[in-house]
């Protein structure tokens, strides 16, 4: 592992920037708060980073208490958060509610994969007072998968297929990028910019109520 830099001030915000202040390091939390992932997962949704620095940003996580590193299925190794690492979701919402009143850049590359969708709307799922059923749904965004589950009205979102999902809802990126950042409106969004499916009879009203309050979070 490369050497790393500290601010040496005791000042709690220099201390959390000595841990997760490097470049890529924020990213990398980001997508593992979809879920746990393989090493060529996160490389794949990064655009752009090199293997080695990856494997220098995950030890260096790994060796801060923020990431665990196990095997996985076929040997593969399976990167998660800890309960330290998982404390960085209100952190990161923070930043993608900044991020989103800041201008777009000119040269704009996707995401590798949509993992981020995942976090942001799980980030904000978890602020809400959920009112409704439980009920499972799979939001499919430019083909990709994320599940919605709320559970005796506690929220998960992870990017992961859903089983037996009560609704199937889906979008693009760029129309929920649009509606996150309020140069759409719900309605709209909904009306013109996707496509949902119902299997369980009801379940699609308690879905949107959900969607509702998470967009009323971005828009807070």
């Amino acid at each position: 592992m490369a050497k790393t830099r500290s601010y040496k001030l005791l000042c709690p915000i220099a201390r959390a920037l000595d841990a997760i202040g490097d470049r890529w390091t924020l990213l990398i939390l980001r997508d593992l708060l979809a879920g746990p992932a393989r090493f060529t997962d996160l490389q794949t949704g990064l655009s752009g980073i090199a293997a080695n620095l990856l494997t220098d940003r995950l030890a260096k996580l790994t060796s801060d208490g923020l990431v665990t590193k196990s095997d996985g299925q076929h040997g593969a190794a399976l990167y998660a958060l800890t309960d330290s690492g998982k404390r960085t979701r209100n952190i990161l919402f923070e930043l993608a509610l900044f991020g989103g009143g800041m201008p777009h850049p000119k040269a704009q590359v996707k995401p590798g994969n949509l993992r981020t969708v995942a976090t942001t709307l799980g980030a904000a799922a978890a602020r809400v007072t959920l009112l409704t059923d439980d009920f499972v749904a799979e939001l499919r965004v430019d083909g990709e998968q994320i599940t919605m589950r709320v559970e005796d009205g506690a929220p998960t979102v992870l990017y992961a297929a859903a089983e037996e999902p009560d609704v199937v809802f889906e979008t693009t990126y760029e129309a929920l990028l649009q509606a996150s950042e309020g140069e759409i409106s719900l309605q709209d969004f909904v009306a013109d910019h996707s496509r949902m499916q119902t299997y369980t009879h009801d379940k699609d009203q308690s879905f949107m109520m959900v969607m509702q309050q998470i967009m009323n979070e971005f828009g807070a």
